[in-house]
């Protein structure tokens, strides 16, 4: 093992490098990717205190689902979404199928089996971005 001092003086040779291994790939760079690390740090704080508001069941992302993620997203901006353990897919699928259905919604966060979704309001956006 190399000691600072020959790290220091050039001394130290390396081998190749490794190869990196390529990142895990969900749909994080088509939902997420609209959004800068500044704002969803602030939608995550806001988004804390938040409780549940709707649940994703045995039957996955319905129409019914998304209609009501919908509405509630025309009242507020940000919500949070839970993924009952009976759903057929994980929390990140289930969140981007939400997502992918609902016009310029976003995915913020996905912790455990909970969903964060954010939408600003068409006419009056309440929250405001840095």
């Amino acid at each position: 093992m190399a000691t600072p001092l020959q790290r220091a003086a050039g001394e130290v040779q390396y081998g190749p490098a490794r190869p990196r291994r390529p990142r895990a790939t969900w749909p994080r760079e088509d939902t997420i990717e609209k959004l800068t690390s500044k704002q969803r740090a602030f939608l995550k704080s806001r988004a804390h205190s938040l409780k549940p508001l709707h649940q994703v069941g045995r039957e996955g992302v319905t129409d019914g689902t998304v209609q009501s993620v919908t509405e509630s997203l025309n009242t507020r901006e940000l919500l949070k979404v839970k993924v009952l353990e009976g759903a057929p897919a994980n929390a990140r699928e289930t969140g981007a199928a939400l997502v992918e259905r609902i016009p310029d919604a976003q995915l913020v966060q996905v912790i455990g089996r909970t969903v964060v979704v954010y939408r600003p309001h068409p006419e009056k956006p309440e929250i405001r971005l840095p």
